[in-house]
């Protein structure tokens, strides 16, 4: 028995796989081909998907907002577990990234369930909070550059109804949050929202040391944002 979590070598990372992942195969194609370009270690992993599926329906999840779209990958996890009728809101600014992702969301037939923004994702989410969708989604999950992760978590936190869900990745960020001897500016904005997640009274907290680390916040019932 352990009271911490468990290091995942290969072979334990594979049995995880073999008794819990349940990939689509249109889901196993877009990963498949995402992981062959030079950035396709940006892709979040398959459990890690998976689970953040779980967490939409487990929530009974109808809208949300995806915070960088890159190929598609994680928006299909996203846009699989909405009901008919459910829109998840894919925020791109790279014009041939967000092709590949609508290629692969027809593809798995769900485009129907995803309403793609190309351009700068805090824009989108400024022009969201001016036309009233304030307090109205369910959830939204943070994937991109890790320089305005503040900032997409303010604007996320206003657009949240209250119970709703904020997912950010990479917030373990291979390690190097916890090292000292790096000091890069993406190292340090996660570190700086790490610290002030832990300290936020308007959220509900757990950071799960899934992919590269997942914090879930959930936006408590009372709170000003």
């Amino acid at each position: 028995m352990s009271t911490r979590t468990l290091p995942l070598n290969d072979q334990l990372y594979q049995y995880l796989h073999a008794v819990s992942l349940r990939e689509p195969p249109a889901f196993q194609k877009c990963r498949a081909a995402t992981a062959e370009l030079p950035l396709g270690s940006m892709q979040i992993a398959p459990e890690q998907g998976q689970f953040l599926h779980l967490q939409l329906r487990l929530l009974g999840a109808r809208k949300g907002v995806e915070i960088g779209s890159f190929t598609g990958y994680s928006a299909l996890w996203l846009a699989s577990a909405l009901p008919p009728g459910g829109c998840l809101i894919a925020c791109e600014q790279n014009e041939e990234w967000a092709a590949w992702a609508r290629r692969h969301w027809e593809d798995a037939g769900v485009m129907d369930r995803v309403e793609l923004r190309l351009g700068k994702a805090a824009d989108t989410l400024a022009e969201l909070l001016d036309n009233g969708s304030a307090h109205t989604l369910d959830f939204a999950f943070i994937d991109a550059d890790k320089g305005s992760y503040d900032l997409y978590y303010e604007q996320a936190l206003k657009l949240l109804r209250p119970g709703g869900l904020i997912a950010i990745d990479n917030v373990l960020w291979s390690g190097k949050v916890a090292l000292h001897s790096h000091d890069d500016p993406d190292t340090q904005a996660i570190r700086a929202l790490n610290q002030k997640l832990h300290n936020d009274p308007r959220v509900d907290l757990s950071l799960v040391p899934i992919g590269d680390g997942l914090t879930l916040c959930r936006k408590r019932t009372l709170t000003p944002a």
